[in-house]
């Protein structure tokens, strides 16, 4: 599990981040990507998720689409996202 640093007060965050993570069985991993907004005063809440499967990804720059708690995509939600494969 990898969590980028928390950006505050920021409409369009930019985080350029970078994690590697190692995969054995490609064929059966999945990337769960779940976002938050940072509260200082409170729990962060909950902004939407996706888990995609790994052998789908393609490589470059995606826009992924993000989905609620109970699985309903969240209408003109995007998280662009630069996917490389070593």
């Amino acid at each position: 599990m990898k969590e980028t640093k928390k950006i505050e007060d920021n409409w369009t965050p930019v985080w350029n981040e970078e994690f590697t993570f190692p995969l054995t069985v490609p064929e059966l991993a999945l990337l769960r990507v779940e976002v938050h907004e940072y509260d200082m005063t409170e729990k962060d809440d909950f902004a939407g998720q996706n888990c995609l499967p790994v052998w789908e990804l393609k490589q470059g720059i995606r826009a992924v689409p993000l989905f609620d708690r109970k699985g309903d995509k969240l209408s003109s939600v995007r998280l662009l996202m630069r996917f490389e494969f070593i």
